[in-house]
């Protein structure tokens, strides 16, 4: 044999890439930035997902109806998390092809007692959610999204609030200390340059005009009267509300020769969509039912009515299961499932961190990551070598680019997935995701190579 067959080489996969690739590659590329641009949060991710799914002939499944092969269906979680299936010609007992990714992402979320006003400025108290450096969200553009349940007359009314997002909306900011004043500051450590309590986002300036003595904060007064103007909001309705604010980038092309995407949210959604839209496009009836796990919550622990570990996704699976007469545990253990999240990309300019033969790299290709972790591994399921050799032949026979990772050098520092919550249910798993680069930035990035081998592999996987 040639030393070539005997070397595992990764390299980028250009030059695998056939011409109709890569014009497909671009096609999927601008869907994909519409999708970003529109599900900023896991509740608006979700609804995008359902009309996606509906104009692909899915429809919403109701527990005690029968099932067929072919079956195009799914269930909404909460308006935050969705599972979609297409039920295939094999009966459960013989497991499904499950993907499982997150639909959540670090953002700055509103608290329930949110408005003050000082020195004549209006602001949001906030509490960051998910693993963020502090001092990137100062100083950029933020959208407000989310939804507020207001109470009238007895009833609820769910208010869907979103400013930001238009070309004519304003745009709300976190202050940041001018590098004149900023020797202290800049002498601190990064963790503590900006703390937690002073994210507070700045949303206007300008006092009310209403004649009222008692009052004495005009300007936060002039707020709630345009939220009571806008959305017939109190300022109690703020605690049956969840607000969040998020980066108001627009996904765009990075480089001369557009070969990265640039946005907020890649993690984890680069995965989601292309789980998901590998499902949407499945052409026939597959083997085995196919099913996306698309879920919340991942960036806090997973806990809680939306997140992996919620029992949601095994009452789904239930309800299928008893449609066929068929144990939901005989169903997992015969069942394989790609993790679908992202992994961390070697950056040239942090190589100090990471371990250049084992980290995934940008443009080679769909990630296959046997564990992850910290330490000694802890917080991983590790695949077993024969899943691992399972996935290996599923890719290499229908020519998927990709290649293998890790995160980082041993101790460097760790982080974990969704992987060992569904391996915990005596299903087989690996993670496998796309290479991100400024990971829980407000602004990533990602090769739209590894983008859409991760559409392709996803398709290959629920094909088998």
């Amino acid at each position: 044999m040639k030393a070539e067959d005997l070397f595992y080489d990764k390299k980028a996969g250009f030059d695998r890439l056939t011409r109709s690739d890569k014009t497909a590659m671009q096609t999927y590329a601008e869907g994909y930035k519409a999708f970003l641009d529109e599900g900023k949060t896991e509740r608006d991710a979700v609804t995008e997902l359902v009309r996606m799914a509906e104009s692909k002939g899915f429809r919403a499944y109701t527990r005690g109806e029968a099932v067929a092969a072919g079956d195009r269906l799914y269930r909404v979680n909460r308006n935050k998390g969705v599972t979609l299936a297409v039920i295939g010609k094999k009966s459960l007992k013989d497991g499904v092809r499950l993907t499982a990714a997150h639909l959540d992402a670090p953002r700055v979320d509103i608290r329930t007692v949110p408005l003050y006003e000082d020195s004549g400025m209006a602001y949001f108290k906030t509490h960051y959610y998910g693993g963020i450096k502090k001092y990137q969200w100062t100083a950029i553009p933020l959208e407000l999204r989310g939804v507020v349940c207001v109470c009238h007359n007895g009833r609820v009314k769910t208010v869907n609030i979103r400013v930001g997002s238009g070309p004519n909306d304003p745009k709300f900011v976190i202050t940041d200390l001018l590098p004149h004043l900023a020797s202290e500051q800049m002498a601190k450590k990064a963790t503590e340059i900006v703390k937690g309590e002073g994210l507070n986002i700045l949303i206007g300036s300008v006092p009310s005009e209403t004649e009222d003595e008692k009052v004495t904060e005009k300007v936060k007064l002039a707020v709630m009267e345009h939220l009571n103007h806008e959305y017939g909001m109190t300022e109690a309705d703020f605690l049956s509300a969840e607000l969040c604010c998020v980066p108001a980038f627009q996904a765009c092309d990075i480089g001369f020769d557009r070969s990265f995407i640039g946005a907020y949210g890649h993690d984890d959604r680069v995965c989601s969509y292309t789980a998901a839209t590998a499902l949407l496009d499945l052409k026939g009836t597959p083997a085995h039912t196919c099913v996306a796990l698309l879920v919340d919550k991942e960036e806090t622990g997973s806990d809680g009515v939306t997140g992996m570990q919620s029992r949601a996704f095994d009452t789904f699976m239930a309800d299928l299961c008893r449609a066929q007469e068929v144990l939901p545990e005989e169903c997992y253990e015969n069942s394989i499932c790609l993790s679908a999240d992202v992994c961390n990309a070697f950056d040239p300019n942090f190589p100090e961190v990471s371990e250049k033969r084992n980290d995934a790299r940008a443009n080679c290709g769909f990630a296959l990551v046997k564990y992850t972790g910290a330490r000694g591994k802890s917080g991983t399921s590790d695949a077993t070598a024969e899943l691992m050799a399972r996935i290996r032949c599923i890719f290499d026979k229908s020519d998927i680019i990709w290649q293998t990772g890790q995160l980082g050098r041993v101790d460097q520092g760790g982080g974990g997935t969704v992987a060992m919550y569904l391996a915990n249910r005596n299903i087989d798993t690996v993670d496998a995701g796309v290479p991100v680069l400024s990971m829980h930035a407000p602004f990533e990035l990602i090769a739209k190579l590894d983008l859409y081998m991760a559409y392709k592999g996803f398709g290959a996987f629920y094909k088998d």
